[in-house]
């Protein structure tokens, strides 16, 4: 999946949830469910995420949303082995950012 965000220092909850095209509930239970994200807390107690936390929510989606994890196995996955789930996702992020730049030249033709 190709998160199109813009290059900024924190994104809030409802700009990381239309990027992965879900509720921000599942945003917030991932949140409390995987140590892997640790957003920031402003003083309304509003979450502000890092562009690591977006990264690592690709992951999750990855392993849960597109591989059909359990959140249960996907924990264990990122516990067992997180280099290499961590390697496959930037393997797999390039690989859409190609495919969306070549799907823009194709549209531009």
């Amino acid at each position: 999946m190709y998160i199109d965000l813009p290059d900024k220092r924190y994104y809030k909850i409802g700009e990381v949830a239309k990027a992965f095209g879900v509720n921000s509930s599942l945003i917030r239970f991932w949140d409390k469910e995987f140590e892997i994200i640790n957003p920031k807390k402003n003083a309304k107690g509003d979450r502000l995420f890092t562009q690591e936390d977006v990264k690592n929510f690709k992951i999750i989606y990855n392993l849960v949303k597109e591989r059909g994890f359990t959140l249960d196995g996907a924990k264990q996955r990122l516990k067992k082995n997180p280099e290499k789930v961590v390697s496959n996702q930037e393997i797999i992020s390039r690989l859409e950012a190609v495919k969306a730049e070549l799907i823009k030249i194709k549209n531009q033709l």
